[in-house]
């Protein structure tokens, strides 16, 4: 997992073999995997809470990475309710929302991942992995 500081082009959506955990679920981490866009290759993703992921304001402040309507039209964030704007003004359902980037082990394309990790309602910890998708690096 690594930070993305260049600017990117999303191209495919890539299939998640799973992408909704709670509670137990996440304990000691979220394990899933995804299928590569270009070779078909499976890959997999733990996710652990409160270590994996960097903040996805980093990917939209001042459109360096991506720009929010490009993260609101493909659905990896939608605009954050007002109670819960404290966690920036995109998130994935109203929750802390993060990301990273990740590669194929198999053909290396590169791959942008976004989720949310918290608390939806109290005993219920969620979470969500909202979409990863291929990208380009732009000059």
């Amino acid at each position: 997992m690594y930070s993305i500081s260049k600017k990117i082009a999303l191209s495919q959506q890539a299939r998640i073999a799973r992408s909704i955990f709670s509670n137990e679920e996440i304990i000691p981490s979220a394990v899933t995997s995804f299928t590569c866009c270009a070779c078909s290759h499976e890959n997999p993703i733990t996710i652990t809470p409160y270590e994996s992921g960097f903040p996805i304001f980093q990917i939209y402040n001042e459109d360096k990475v991506l720009s929010k309507n490009e993260l609101l039209q493909n659905k990896l964030a939608a605009e954050t309710s007002g109670r819960m704007i404290h966690f920036g003004e995109l998130t994935v359902n109203d929750l802390p929302t993060l990301y990273f980037g990740t590669q194929c082990s198999s053909c290396h394309s590169k791959y942008f991942c976004v989720f949310s990790y918290g608390e939806k309602q109290p005993g219920l910890t969620v979470l969500n992995i909202s979409g990863i998708w291929k990208y380009e690096e732009l000059d």
